[in-house]
């Protein structure tokens, strides 16, 4: 007798992968390295968090304290090139000399793979070499290594076993752990490692970008009738005291453009990166240092020309970004075009030649540029920062899910979150149809290029 469709039980409907779930979480194994993640997240986390401690702290004492106390308000033009000099001597001698070569190149994106506890005093030391130093980098992709190389040498103390599945999840468990203390956003963490480690494959990115692009028009939608007609469709929301900037037409149609060039434009600095890789590959000491030393020039001539600090080309840019948000209206249009000009030179050739993250230096540049553009007719300051951002670390890290979380986190602001994801999604594209750079593999030692082929598309790989 053939059963009747309809009589189907609800279980008879679900999909294998649930089952397959339900049998994974039922294994003694799996159970275990649940637990095993949960311990270990404490000691990494403290660990990051002093990482980043230190690192602050020595930033501050190299670029407030020390000018202070040799009689100057602000570093001198020329104070970056001693110091990048000496990163880039460091660096090269780490790359040369110690496992792992301090780290993933950062031309080519954060990676999922290839940390180990082996590598970790690399990592650090040329992290801390580079960023304090007013390396054009960020702490997120030494953080990700050092969260994972700490997860294998926990692994390692304790004698558990090692598969490729226990060392992939373990991985993404240890480099989540010490992320999330950069961004203080667990949410975020996960959001970027799923994105990073590829889960999925291209297939994530094949189902991600349609969705997320209707979500986002449908969000200007629904929020342009829900102003126009003063009527409401119920939603789960929670409502801020303070009045969030409006979206109109004028905000959404320059996202797009904007989205578009700024996309361009951090696609060129990578390419630019890429190139840097090239050049120091025939000689990793010597060109190391040189790359450093001609980043340190871009921020003395941003200096000398316009009379500003130099640290607003040097360094990550984080305080910078939070500079620029708070008084907008103290950049004139000379120093946004030059900072935009030399920052996205010093940041080609840190990405090449020095080690760090991509992410803060892009969200500067992204904010620069919508300041930049603001007055457009419909723009504004706020959506074009929150676009200019958006635009940027999609180009740059090619997760365009996580530069959304990304963006809306440090803005904090749900008010822009449909020109985010306009702004996202078509930088996201804009990069990915323009010309490729140099090829990864080609350019990295053989056991970062063995360890990357497989995970080519993902993290970054323009």
């Amino acid at each position: 007798m053939t059963p009747d469709p309809g009589s189907e039980s609800p279980e008879s409907t679900e999909p294998p992968e649930a089952d397959r779930l339900r049998e994974l979480l039922r294994t003694p194994a799996y159970r275990k390295l649940l637990i095993f993640s949960a311990l270990i997240g404490i000691p990494i986390s403290l660990a990051a968090f002093g990482f980043l401690v230190g690192l602050h702290e020595l930033e501050h004492v190299i670029w407030a304290d020390l000018p202070k106390a040799w009689g100057w308000d602000t570093p001198p033009a020329w104070w970056p090139l001693p110091l990048l000099a000496v990163a880039g001597l460091v660096v090269g001698l780490v790359v040369t000399h110690l496992p792992g070569a301090g780290g993933h190149i950062p031309a080519y994106g954060l990676q999922a793979g290839g940390a180990s506890a082996a590598a970790l005093p690399g990592v650090i030391i040329a992290a801390a070499a580079s960023l304090p130093l007013g390396a054009v980098l960020g702490p997120e992709a030494p953080l990700i290594a050092l969260g994972a190389g700490l997860a294998m040498l926990f692994r390692q103390l304790v004698r558990a076993p090692a598969t490729p599945q226990s060392t992939a999840l373990l991985y993404s468990a240890g480099a989540a752990a010490a992320i999330a203390a950069i961004f203080g956003n667990p949410l975020i963490a996960a959001v970027l490692l799923i994105e990073v480690a590829g889960v999925g494959g291209p297939q994530l990115f094949i189902v991600m970008l349609p969705a997320l692009l209707s979500s986002g028009v449908g969000a200007v939608v629904f929020t342009g009738f829900g102003r126009w007609t003063g009527l409401e469709t119920g939603s789960l929301t929670v409502h801020f005291p303070t009045s969030p900037p409006r979206l109109d037409t004028g905000d959404v149609v320059w996202s797009i453009a904007l989205a578009a060039g700024v996309g361009a434009l951090l696609h060129l600095v990578i390419i630019g990166g890429r190139l840097t890789v090239v050049f120091v590959a025939g000689s990793p000491l010597v060109r190391t240092v040189t790359c450093a030393v001609a980043a340190g020039g871009c921020a003395a001539l941003y200096a000398v020309i316009t009379g500003r600090t130099p640290v607003e080309v040097a360094s990550s840019g984080q305080a910078t970004l939070a500079g620029l948000a708070a008084d907008p209206h103290a950049w004139g249009v000379g120093a946004l075009l030059a900072v935009l000009l030399f920052k996205s030179a010093a940041y080609a050739l840190c990405l090449g030649s020095l080690r760090g993250g991509l992410v803060f230096p892009a969200l500067f540049l992204g904010a620069a540029a919508g300041v930049l553009l603001a007055p457009l007719p419909g723009l504004g300051v706020i959506p074009g920062v929150a676009v200019g951002m958006a635009a940027a670390s999609a180009a740059t890290l090619r997760l365009p899910v996580s530069s959304v979380a990304l963006v809306v986190l440090v803005l904090g602001n749900s008010e822009t979150i449909p020109v985010v994801i306009l702004a996202s999604v078509t930088s996201f594209i804009t990069a990915e149809l323009l010309p490729k750079g140099p090829s990864t593999a080609t350019h990295l030692p053989r056991d970062k290029a063995a360890a990357r082929r497989p995970q080519e598309k993902t993290a970054g790989g323009a």
